[in-house]
């Protein structure tokens, strides 16, 4: 999930395409200085390579960077530079803004994991493919810092069927006969179907498929399916609860007994705050 450096460089471009004018007029640009990156809360680090990255990519010279996931407390250093001061303004906003962003969806994917294994030490949480447009990578690498896992990447690496692809099957209400040509088509790959009803889980589950996604089913209900449904000698079907899930209740789904949350919650996470200092040397 790393961001290339023809990525760094088009986050440069949106905010020095044409130069810092202030720098310019002060003439002050070669005057060296430092620039250094504290939490102002409590955070799961993510950005911190990519905004030292982008800053190396200024000429500044990077002493410090706190690794992606790790946990620290307000006032922790995370990023320190040194460099011209054209190149630390230069930098500053993009670099900070890129770190507050990606902090802030590794900090909630932290915190929904935390909630979900104070109840199922061993439960997974797998966050969707609905990124905001332009910010997957970026965004997915976030949730891996925070403890998370990835979904799916997008519509080419899993087999996932929803109602709505049933609905153009000559006989939706054929788990078997529609799970059984698509393991006969894709035999390497896992089967995973997205069910609105228990009665539907069911019949997904006599049909051998791998993974069965609860879509909104409340805690209780996800109880009652998983109760209702046992593993094969294959550890198959995985009961997935999705639709709603987060930190507030992601204890719930675990007591619960599901085998994996999966969540879009942290790509709409508030970035976090962190305080940047600039000063001369």
């Amino acid at each position: 999930m790393r961001l290339s450096d023809a990525e760094i460089d088009i986050l440069l471009e949106e905010d020095v395409r044409f130069g810092d004018l202030t720098m310019r007029v002060l003439g002050i640009g070669d005057k060296p200085g430092r620039m250094t990156f504290a939490a102002r809360q409590n955070l799961v680090v993510c950005g911190s390579d990519e905004a030292a990255r982008l800053l190396s990519r200024l000429g500044a010279s990077v002493g410090f960077a706190a690794p992606a996931g790790m946990r620290v407390e307000k006032g922790t250093l995370l990023l320190e530079v040194e460099g011209s001061a054209a190149a630390l303004h230069a930098g500053w906003k993009t670099a900070q803004t890129l770190m507050e962003w990606a902090s802030g969806i590794s900090t909630l994917t932290n915190g929904i994991v935390s909630a979900a294994r104070t109840y199922a030490p061993r439960i997974a949480v797998l966050c969707t493919r609905k990124s905001v447009p332009f910010t997957r990578k970026l965004s997915l690498s976030a949730v891996i810092a925070g403890g998370g896992e990835i979904h799916r990447l997008g519509l080419f690496d899993t087999i996932m069927v929803f109602d709505e692809h049933r609905a153009f099957l000559d006989r939706p209400a054929d788990f078997k006969a529609f799970i059984a040509k698509l393991k006969e088509r894709a035999p390497e790959r896992s089967v995973m179907v997205e069910v609105t009803s228990e009665a539907d889980a069911l019949l997904a589950a006599e049909a051998m498929v791998d993974v069965i996604q609860l879509e909104k089913f409340a805690p209780f209900a996800v109880a009652c399916v998983v109760q209702e449904i046992r593993k094969r000698r294959d550890g198959r079907p995985v009961i997935a609860a999705a639709g709603g899930i987060n930190a507030q209740n992601a204890g719930d789904y675990a007591r619960a007994g599901a085998h994996a949350l999966i969540t879009s919650a942290p790509f709409y996470a508030s970035p976090v705050e962190i305080q940047v200092r600039i000063s001369p040397l």
